[in-house]
């Protein structure tokens, strides 16, 4: 921080302050997040106001340069940060086993340190910042979308006597990488059909989507009653 904060230094903490949120939230709003364009220049804009409004409080009449950090004026930004907590947990919810916006409440909690960057004066601190921090947002996104991710579902598989047995069915799923995790097992005497339900997990990308090629190899297996596959979706 500066001792006299004059207003062309304001209007460049500002300037820069909402450059980097609207370079954020639009990579974010193009990707349809919640996080997009207005949120990110508000919150980067509200943080920067905020660490501007601490050294415009700051008194340096009888104090020394290595004083200022015992002032109350510098609990400011720390609330702030503390406060965009709550932002940032609304935007995390949990749906079955998976947990979605995480990368979203990151982003906002990030832009908060970016615009307090920018509100304190550190300039170079915040160009840099928001440079690593548009690279990860942007730049990494192909890279994290081509990892290989573990997935769940769920198979199930009804069958009569002339069907596949229950070791054939978990060879051929053992053969596509499928692994079970639990599997249990229904017979109805009266059609002396049995039914298969497996609990499976696997890895994949995230844009790989489509039906194993072991289901349908199964589906056409004579005995094969019904069929059907249901991966959990993030």
């Amino acid at each position: 921080m500066t001792r006299n904060l004059e207003w062309s230094d304001i209007a460049v903490r500002l300037v820069c302050t909402v450059a980097a949120g609207a370079l954020i939230g639009f990579n974010r709003g193009e990707h349809g997040r919640p996080a997009g364009l207005r949120t990110t220049i508000l919150v980067a804009l509200a943080a920067c106001l905020a660490m501007i409004e601490a050294n415009l409080l700051l008194s340096t009449t009888g104090k020394t340069a290595d004083s200022f950090v015992n002032m109350d004026p510098m609990r400011l930004p720390l609330g702030i940060l503390s406060g965009i907590g709550f932002i940032g947990a609304g935007a995390i919810v949990r749906r079955d086993n998976f947990v979605v916006g995480v990368t979203t409440a990151a982003t906002v909690w990030f832009m908060t340190v970016i615009g307090l960057c920018f509100g304190g004066g550190q300039i170079v601190l915040g160009l840099v910042g928001s440079g690593i921090g548009m690279i990860v947002l942007a730049g990494l996104i192909k890279a994290e979308e081509r990892m290989k991710q573990e997935r769940q579902g769920t198979f199930s598989i009804v069958v009569d006597p002339s069907g596949p047995s229950e070791d054939d069915i978990r060879a051929s799923l053992a053969e596509a990488n499928l692994k079970i995790s639990s599997c249990a097992f229904v017979y109805n005497p009266e059609t002396r059909s049995a039914e298969f339900n497996c609990y499976l997990r696997w890895k994949a990308a995230a844009f790989e989507s489509k039906v194993p090629d072991v289901v349908r190899v199964l589906a056409v297996r004579a005995g094969v009653i019904r069929i059907a596959w249901n991966p959990q979706v993030k």
